[in-house]
């Protein structure tokens, strides 16, 4: 296609967009990403849904977090955006601008979700680098796999190499309040560097392990201020307490900002805000906070033993949408907190036959469907989905015909039930779909993979069968 060509075809392309979504006059502000046009819009009631998605550049659409987004394609995405643009005048807009405005039309308990999900996607691939690593090392050194001794064992000049990927790998689960410090101090609009100073404070080796202390508290030492005895306890692998000192800290520089003199800021804004935040989670904030962190903890181990099939089929069922709200953000902290203070994580593995369904469920729509724009949408999203990236599955193909989606639910939970029984565990998190074994022990890998084919062949056969059912409108199958 020649530039004209392809410059006129794009316009036109742009065109239909616009009229799909209201027109102009209903977008307040848009940007775009690497495969999808991101738009706050005055009203999505506007929205022509059918229409759009019957564009030829459009692979469809889906709203997430306030934002109406339009996929469209790496590549094209780029040109299409510079097109709307210059069709339209609008000012292009960052990313956090888009998201600043669409969180205005949030509640509250999805603005407080949204804060989760802006600070633990940023370190996201320094998880999941680490979990992948650790699944690696578990190859080396276990048992039953290659032979039936180690890896390492048969094969011992190996052992320098596993021994510096177990250090790369848990380097990150070791350092993960300075991780979430990071992260969390700039999100509430602090320096992040004293969010990592913060979070290495937290587990300086001069303090007590917390999971040290809760065995022996007999052994702690104290800090005598001002007649006020303060435990020496760290904070390694906790979440809740980082992210709530985190955010007294940004609160407390933001204070002293505005109240000390620019000139003599540099010498006395962050010394004091370390010691007044560092204080005052020793002494308040750590302990509370660490408290009810394991209460959390303990609440869901102990909803587990006393039905452990039920718990895991259920909590299986309703992952998929709550990945709609957002919610599901809320278990990546507790899957994190489960590490640092267990070792292990009940609930990732359960997660994982929620991302398997939907693949499942997308693939098979591959099959049944007849148009050929969407059958390529379909095909891409479960490739995606089996990868750990589910949202292209859900918002592109499974919750428009809804009854892969459906079938999705009830695979999922039906095989979050056999996880839960068999009590599955997982030594890390990050790594979904079918790579997502490398995370499990491997003692327990025969009962995973059973449960990794469950998900998948349950949601497939029901798909099937729904699609013929009386009970799902076919009308979206023949398009």
């Amino acid at each position: 296609m020649s530039t004209l060509k392809e410059n006129t075809y794009h316009k036109e392309q742009v065109e239909q967009i616009l009229e799909a979504i209201g027109g102009v006059e209903n977008i307040i502000s848009a940007t775009h990403c690497i495969t999808r046009l991101r738009f706050a819009l005055n009203s999505e009631s506007k929205v022509n849904v059918k229409q759009l998605e019957q564009i030829d550049i459009v692979k469809g659409s889906f709203t997430s977090n306030g934002q109406f987004q339009v996929i469209i394609g790496p590549g094209l995405v780029n040109k299409v955006y510079a097109t709307l643009i210059e069709i339209t005048g609008l000012k292009e807009a960052t990313k956090s601008e888009v998201k600043e405005i669409s969180n205005k039309k949030l509640n509250p308990l999805q603005k407080a979700i949204k804060v989760l999900a802006d600070i633990f996607i940023p370190i996201l691939p320094a998880i999941v680098a680490s979990g992948l690593l650790m699944g690696i090392n578990n190859l080396l050194a276990n048992p039953g796999i290659f032979y039936e001794q180690p890896f390492l064992k048969v094969h011992s000049n190996w052992a320098g190499i596993s021994n510096m990927i177990n250090l790369i790998a848990n380097t990150s689960f070791s350092f993960l309040p300075a991780l979430i410090g990071w992260s969390a101090v700039k999100k509430f609009g602090g320096n992040p560097v004293l969010g990592i100073v913060l979070g290495l404070i937290l587990i300086n080796p001069d303090l007590m392990p917390g999971a040290q202390y809760s065995k022996t508290p007999e052994a702690v030492t104290y800090w005598n201020i001002l007649g006020f005895n303060i435990a020496k306890i760290g904070y390694q692998g906790q979440v809740i307490p980082v992210l709530c000192s985190s955010y007294l800290l940004a609160t407390i520089e933001k204070f002293l900002t505005k109240k000390i003199p620019e000139m003599v800021q540099l010498i006395f804004v962050a010394p004091l805000t370390l010691l007044i935040t560092g204080f005052l989670t020793f002494s308040i904030i750590g302990p509370i906070t660490m408290s009810f962190a394991n209460l959390i903890t303990s609440g869901i181990l102990g909803l587990f033993e006393i039905n452990a099939v039920l718990a895991g089929a259920l909590f299986g069922f309703i992952l998929s949408p709550l990945v709609i709200t957002g919610m599901h953000h809320l278990f990546l902290g507790i899957n994190l907190q489960m590490i640092g203070t267990l070792g292990f994580a009940t609930l990732w593995p359960i997660q994982v036959m929620a991302s398997l369904g939907q693949g499942a469920a997308a693939l098979t729509m591959f099959f049944i469907l007849k148009n050929k724009k969407i059958k390529g949408v379909a095909l891409t999203a479960s490739i995606s989905a089996w990868l750990g990236i589910t949202e292209p599955a859900i918002f592109g193909i499974n919750l428009r015909y809804r009854f892969p989606f459906i079938a999705s639910m009830i695979g999922a939970g039906i095989a979050g039930g056999v996880v839960s029984y068999f009590n599955v565990k997982a030594s890390s998190i990050g790594i979904s779909g079918l790579p997502a074994f490398l995370s499990i022990f491997t003692d327990q890998w025969g009962v995973y993979f059973l449960a990794m084919g469950l998900s998948i062949a349950i949601t497939c056969i029901l798909t099937y069968i729904f699609s013929k059912s009386k009970y799902f409108n076919k009308e979206f199958i023949e398009n």
